[in-house]
């Protein structure tokens, strides 16, 4: 059997490299750390790689955008499966340099968001250099012409670059932050239904009009399916075009939810589809009867009957 290649949000080291270490198989799969969301899908897209493992969703900063956008464009994808990630940080700097003389901190703006609290109290005066991973900010301490002095990443970078020095650990404002992660091939069979699932769709408002969210919403609700996430992103055409990216609970064999995306494709042409896969934490949706599997097709027998005379 063929080994798997799998790209990634680098460098190596990353919380999302963790994420993909969560799929079976992975740690012996080649996997390909690319620079930034795009390049990891558009690898998936021309085939150069099965799968990639990117982020999109953070329990305290939400929606990660860049992911957001790229798989709602393009040629399509399907979201195979999700990962969950507990983040902490550590800050890190070359050994010599001390808390008291850092002037400039580096990482990524998820990391930065998360940990703004705990450097206003420590390092007050710290400017904040972006940087585009955690991972690639802390290996740019290495390099000579480093132009800021100490990086937010994770524990696992630090713990193998013995050329830096930790210089302070669980730095997260928030203790029980998370990654929210996704693994994105090209559309083929869906995994199967197991009881604990999401779906995910893109649907862009065909047209602005007062109650158009509500007519989106509604065919979720009057089928008893909870929405889980929800946000709008702008198109891109013009100012006030915007698709809006939901998570919905349960499965698209699931009649409720098959019904939902029927309703969503009438009044939404554009509506694409994102897939259906395993929750995660395993959490099942919580059905009503009347919402059921059962409760559906005896409706339908019901009308078949009518329709028979």
């Amino acid at each position: 059997m063929a080994v798997p290649t799998y790209t990634f949000l680098g460098p190596e080291g990353t919380f999302t490299e963790a994420a993909l270490l969560q799929v079976p198989g992975a740690g012996e799969a080649t996997r390909v750390p690319c620079t930034n969301v795009n390049t990891a899908l558009e690898r998936v897209r021309s085939g150069a790689a099965d799968a990639a493992m990117v982020p999109i969703e953070n329990s305290v900063e939400g929606g990660v955008t860049a992911t957001l956008d790229a798989i709602a464009t393009g040629p399509e994808l399907r979201i195979i499966r999700e990962a969950l990630v507990p983040i902490t940080f550590v800050l890190v700097a070359r050994p010599g340099v001390e808390l008291s003389r850092i002037k400039r901190i580096s990482t990524h703006g998820h990391a930065w968001a998360q940990c703004r609290l705990w450097v206003d109290e420590h390092i007050p005066h710290a400017d904040y250099v972006p940087g585009s991973s955690t991972a690639a900010a802390a290996m740019g301490l290495l390099e000579d012409d480093a132009h800021y002095d100490a990086a937010i990443c994770a524990p696992l970078v630090a713990a193998e670059q013995p050329g830096l020095n930790v210089l302070a650990e669980n730095i997260g404002d928030n203790p029980d932050a998370v990654t929210r992660f996704i693994l994105v091939s090209r559309p083929g069979a869906l995994p199967e239904r197991t009881g604990a699932d999401k779906t995910t769709v893109v649907v862009p408002l065909p047209e602005d009009h007062p109650g158009a969210l509500m007519a989106i919403l509604d065919q979720f609700a009057s089928r008893g399916v909870n929405l889980s996430r929800i946000e709008s992103r702008p198109t891109g055409q013009y100012l006030g075009h915007y698709f809006f990216s939901i998570d919905a609970d349960g499965h698209v064999s699931d009649s409720r939810v098959a019904d939902a995306l029927a309703g969503l494709h009438r009044i939404s042409p554009g509506t694409r589809f994102l897939g259906s896969y395993a929750r995660a934490d395993k959490q099942p949706a919580v059905v009503a009867p009347h919402t059921s599997d059962a409760s559906f097709a005896s409706a339908h027998a019901w009308v078949e009957s009518i329709l028979k005379g």
